[in-house]
């Protein structure tokens, strides 16, 4: 079976949001370790920027082997 475009997105969108707490949290014990002292508002606006990028790259790669996945089945 076929996964559609909405599934892709959801998907992607399912990942990335556990994935952001995940990243926050790891920001927030990483960087004080390399002398980065940053406010939680700005851990918070750099997790963001970085979930909207993984969003992307997600949803992508999901589609370009999605369409692997049809072209090979119809050989």
């Amino acid at each position: 079976m076929k996964q559609t475009r909405r599934m892709s997105l959801v998907e992607a969108l399912t990942n990335v949001a556990i994935g952001y707490g995940v990243a926050v949290a790891t920001q927030l014990a990483i960087f004080p370790l390399f002398g980065l002292h940053v406010t939680l508002a700005q851990n918070l606006m750099m997790g963001a920027i970085f979930t909207v990028v993984s969003i992307v790259r997600s949803y992508a790669l999901r589609r370009v082997f999605e369409e692997i996945r049809v072209r090979c089945t119809w050989r």
